[in-house]
């Protein structure tokens, strides 16, 4: 059964199509957290000294301004330090939106689910919660905040002890800041740079849940690509209306015609002779049973029939609907239309003859590549 069927085909372009409109993109959320904070360390120390200078030119204006205080005077200090503070945050958060960003489009770009904003009752089942509390995707969880809690532990760990003999105030304060800022963007890097290959780990695991929920079975690709290609039965359906359409054109182009040319009974091949067009043209063409439909139509509309074996056969061989005949059959189709165009002019129609022509030998008639080759060499 195909509920059954083992799945172990990678997935078509349509599945992934639709899986990313159900929401199934293998993502992690905590690549963006990581890349925000390789960002933060690597501008932190940047930022500090910045901010720390402009501290000391804060703390000098109001210290000098103590001496004569005033309001005027304060709420510049203020304004400035709040020009201060805000330019930092701005800076930190246009850093953090565009490493969201770009965390997001290498994950695959932003994509909107409506079905994930749904509700859905199967996300009630007890069952179904029991096993994504306990089952392999937990697990996982699991391994990577213990995992995430060991790393950022152990370096916290050696940062710390790398600062304790800065403890104790021999240092200057401006010596302990300096090293503590140091020491403290080197720890953050450092969680960064092991958070980022944690990140990468968990997006491997991720695109690999992913891609082994997205497999398929070999009915699975067989019914989708029925469904894109159409159903055999409704395709063969299809082409016989269009045949049978094309057939009732046929018969009803068989008025138009000027000769029937029969074999006597099994091959039936209408032509008409227009000047302007050329050469005569196959308006219908047919054997057994639709030969004698072209039979019948051709009685009814008064188109003479002329019986020549060979020249019929060789036309239904040669010809399809709407060709010029073969210029080797010209000389013994003239022959034909004469006879035809003569009665007509004597006002005789229709009636079922034998053929004007002295011989059965007709020219060999040349497949159409030779014949292509044949009036290029000339």
């Amino acid at each position: 059964m195909a509920g059954s069927e083992e799945k172990t085909e990678k997935p078509t372009p349509k599945r992934k199509k639709q899986a990313r409109k159900d929401g199934q993109v293998p993502r992690t959320p905590e690549l963006g957290g990581w890349l925000g904070l390789l960002v933060v360390s690597l501008a932190m120390g940047p930022l500090l000294d910045h901010e720390l200078d402009a501290l000391r030119t804060m703390m000098a204006t109001s210290l000098r301004s103590a001496s004569d205080p005033s309001v005027p005077l304060a709420l510049t200090l203020l304004g400035d330090a709040g020009r201060h503070v805000f330019l930092t945050l701005l800076v930190l958060g246009s850093m953090m939106l565009v490493v969201g960003v770009v965390s997001a489009l290498a994950q695959g770009g932003f994509y909107l689910s409506p079905k994930l904003a749904k509700p859905d009752a199967k996300k009630l089942d007890p069952v179904k919660g029991a096993k994504r509390l306990f089952g392999p995707h937990a697990a996982w969880e699991g391994v990577k905040v213990l995992g995430k809690s060991a790393v950022v532990g152990f370096l916290a760990w050696g940062a710390v002890k790398s600062m304790m003999p800065l403890v104790g105030g021999i240092l200057p304060i401006g010596v302990v800041l300096h090293q503590v800022t140091a020491e403290v963007s080197r720890l953050l890097l450092s969680v960064a740079v092991a958070g980022l290959v944690m990140a990468a780990a968990d997006y491997a695991m991720m695109r690999r849940r992913i891609g082994k929920q997205l497999r398929m079975s070999h009915s699975e690709i067989k019914q989708e690509h029925k469904q894109a290609e159409g159903d055999p039965l409704v395709k063969g359906a299809i082409r016989a209306r269009q045949m049978a359409a094309a057939r009732n054109r046929m018969i009803a182009d068989v008025a138009t015609a000027d000769v029937l040319l029969v074999n006597p009974t099994h091959v039936a091949v209408a032509l008409r002779y227009d000047p302007e067009q050329g050469a005569p043209r196959v308006v219908a063409r047919g054997a057994g049973a639709i030969a004698a439909r072209i039979r019948s139509v051709a009685a009814e509309e008064r188109v003479p029939l002329v019986q020549d074996v060979p020249l019929a056969r060789a036309l239904y061989r040669h010809c399809q609907v709407g060709q010029e005949i073969p210029r080797e059959l010209w000389a013994a189709v003239a022959q034909v239309l004469a006879f035809v165009l003569s009665r007509r002019h004597a006002g005789q129609y229709g009636g079922e003859h034998r053929t004007p022509r002295r011989t059965d030998e007709l020219p060999e008639v040349l497949a159409l590549s030779r014949r292509r080759r044949a009036a290029e060499g000339a």
